[in-house]
């Protein structure tokens, strides 16, 4: 039978086990009977009344801030995101769509502290529960008889408790018969199982779309094909072709022999140029391997052992350059590419008259050291050549037999491109030296020539014709004459160099025989601005200084090198090298190196700013006594030097550190290197050496 039911008001209604209603009927006993305890002290006892009656103040701290009412009422508002504060807000991406690169609104804001997989499960889920069932565990579950508690078991054991705790009554509990209403226990959501309590939208089933076109027609075929049937379509092919030829313009038989003789040259000649192409690639390979060890000197070696020697130099030998059919002609010419550094022209001929004969052009490249780049053969030898500054492949030579000609490299052939005749200004001696000049007012090619009959030439290329002028006719005297021809050949001069000035591209200087330097103008042709007398025997070579605009220096078979300053009739420097000098060049990068070859077979290198009295090297170039060295040329970028003999060979050798090194800095200076310091540098020296007089009269 079940108990009886208490009334319970609205909206107080609970439920509870019987161990909550032990424990809500002991706390209402305790408090009455508490509360009547009180009451009787109260009653007895007075003083304690009075205690808690009187009033209590607020003690506040000294620094407490005094607010108002406004001040207190306002409300200070906070907006507190959960945004990555190191998550990036400018990524952009490339869209397809509009072609551009666009930046990214939606960021991923997920930082993720501290993640942990593991395979434990929460037993109270259901993959738990369905992995107790497979497992076979059977879940232990109290009956719904066990939940319902008679209030006469609860009303007992509260008159028990009050009895022992001395409470007089016990006030009644209300409880809810849960099997009366036939519910069972609900079990509360995860409130942290957020996939519980989420709402999904409902997503529109994706609909096939397609179209269909009409297949492309197909056939099958199939046939046999070997090197015949090819050939005999390219011939059905060819016969199509010279029908409808025919049909355009009747030919003969000999034109068409002599087209197809023109078609079968031009096919191989395009064959010739690809052979050509391909072995020297692979002639370059080959000298890459066979001199590798001249190739990693050339690029990394320097003489350490010249800190030891006091600022003196060495030069270190390198390639040799040599053609079979050369060996027995002198080098009388170099000159190097500039645009191409590591190409240069070589030409070769004889210096006695008795031996003269067939010449040739020759062009080395230091990256193929066996074999030249170009080979032109001509009929008489090569005195001089020059290669053009704006147009590296063109190159104008002058001939022992008084002929200048042009070569061009784009069209190379057996022959000259262009020559000079007998009835077109042709030199009566050999020509010593040639030199390319601006093009004239109408951009047409223009060089100068010097020959032994004392002239000096202007050729111009106009309409694939040399045209001359003469500059100027040299006599002994110094003076031109208005005599007739016939008596100037006692009176002529022969010059043998000449040199243009980098600026004044009127002024030019003209070495002669007679061992004297002419300084001379392209406005005047009747005489010269000034003579020098400057040797004894013939003058060899006359050069600028690259950076010193006054400077030049001399070279003679008089075993002397002088420096001159052309506003001065007397030299500045004057150098003994004890035997007949052939040749002397500036260096490219100072203006006060230069280098000089003589007869006996040495190469002398000067530095005036370390020692203006001795060469800071001299070193034997030739194994042999009976060679000689002829010319030689720095190479405008790299620390090379190339030194031609008399026997067909030229020899490269690399400068040491001491003879290309700068001078060094001072403490808290720096040196600006450049064209305005090398000049300052040379003027230091020129001023310990001019005479006061001259220095004064400036």
């Amino acid at each position: 039978m079940l108990p009886r039911k208490l009334s319970i008001k609205p909206r107080q209604s609970i439920s509870v086990s019987q161990g909550q209603a032990l424990k809500l009927g002991s706390q209402k006993y305790l408090k009455g009977a508490s509360k009547r305890k009180e009451d009787d002290d109260s009653v007895e006892v007075g003083e304690g009344l009075d205690e808690w009656a009187q009033h209590k103040t607020l003690i506040k701290p000294l620094d407490q801030l005094e607010l108002t009412e406004a001040e207190l009422k306002e409300e200070f508002t906070r907006v507190l995101t959960a945004n990555n504060p190191h998550a990036p807000q400018n990524i952009v991406r490339y869209s397809f769509k509009e072609r551009t690169y666009k930046q990214i609104s939606m960021v991923d804001q997920l930082a993720v502290h501290f993640s942990l997989e593991g395979h434990m499960l929460h037993k109270d889920s259901d993959e738990a529960r369905r992995q107790r069932a497979k497992m076979g565990y059977v879940e232990e579950t109290l009956p719904v008889e066990a939940s319902v508690v008679e209030f006469e078991d609860i009303e007992e054991q509260l008159e028990t408790t009050a009895e022992s705790m001395e409470i007089d009554a016990v006030e009644p509990v209300e409880v809810i018969d849960v099997a009366a209403k036939g519910k069972k226990e609900q079990k509360l959501t995860n409130q942290f199982n957020f996939s519980e309590r989420a709402s999904q939208t409902y997503n529109n089933p994706s609909r096939d779309r397609g179209s269909q076109t009409k297949a492309p027609p197909r056939t099958t075929f199939s046939g046999s094909v070997n090197q015949w049937e090819i050939y005999d379509a390219y011939v059905k092919e060819i016969q199509l072709q010279e029908k409808a030829k025919e049909k355009q313009k009747p030919s003969t038989k000999k034109e068409e022999t002599i087209r197809k003789k023109l078609v079968a040259l031009e096919y191989q000649g395009d064959d010739l140029t690809r052979v050509s192409k391909s072995s020297k690639i692979v002639e370059r390979m080959v000298n890459q391997n066979i001199f590798d060890d001249i190739a990693q000197d050339f690029k990394y070696f320097e003489d350490m052992s010249d800190e030891f020697r006091d600022q003196e130099g060495t030069l270190l030998p390198l390639w040799k350059f040599q053609h079979e059919k050369a060996k027995r002609l002198a080098v009388t010419a170099i000159c190097w590419n500039p645009r191409y550094n590591d190409l240069f022209a070589v030409g070769h001929g004889s210096y006695d008259f008795l031996k003269q004969g067939q010449g040739m052009l020759l062009l080395y490249s230091m990256k193929n050291p066996s074999f030249p780049e170009f080979i032109f053969g001509t009929d008489s030898g090569i005195m001089c050549l020059d290669i053009h500054q704006e147009h590296p492949y063109i190159l104008a030579v002058g001939f022992y037999d008084g002929n200048v000609a042009i070569y061009n490299l784009k069209k190379p052939s057996s022959h000259a491109n262009y020559m000079s005749s007998s009835s077109a200004g042709k030199h009566t001696d050999p020509v010593w030296q040639v030199k390319w000049q601006k093009n004239d007012m109408d951009n047409n090619l223009n060089f100068y020539s010097l020959s032994s009959d004392g002239r000096v030439v202007s050729w111009t290329l106009i309409k694939n014709e040399l045209v001359y002028t003469d500059i100027i006719h040299m006599t002994v005297e110094g003076t031109t004459t208005d005599k007739p021809e016939a008596l100037r050949l006692h009176v002529i001069g022969c010059g043998t160099s000449f040199a243009f000035h980098k600026q004044k591209d009127y002024l030019f200087l003209v070495g002669t025989e007679e061992g004297k330097i002419h300084k001379c103008s392209k406005a005047y042709s009747s005489h010269f601005l000034e003579t020098f007398n400057a040797h004894n025997m013939t003058v060899d070579a006359v050069r600028w200084n690259p950076f010193h605009l006054k400077i030049f220096v001399s070279c003679s078979s008089d075993w002397t090198v002088k420096i001159w300053d052309h506003t001065m009739s007397t030299p500045v420097f004057t150098f003994d090298l004890n035997a007949a000098v052939g040749d002397v060049a500036w260096a490219p990068y100072s203006s006060t190196v230069f280098a000089a070859v003589t007869t006996d077979g040495k190469v002398h290198v000067f530095d005036l700013s370390i020692n203006k009295y001795e060469a800071i090297c001299v070193q034997a170039v030739v194994a042999k006594k009976k060679t000689k060295p002829t010319h030689l040329e720095f190479n405008p970028i790299y620390p090379i030097i190339i030194i031609g003999d008399d026997r067909g060979q030229v020899t490269s050798l690399k400068l040491s550190p001491n003879l290309r090194k700068f001078p060094k800095e001072k403490k808290g200076q720096e040196v600006q290197r450049g064209p305005a310091y090398e000049i300052a540098k040379l003027d230091r020296l020129l001023n310990l050496v001019r005479e006061p007089s001259s220095t004064e009269t400036k």
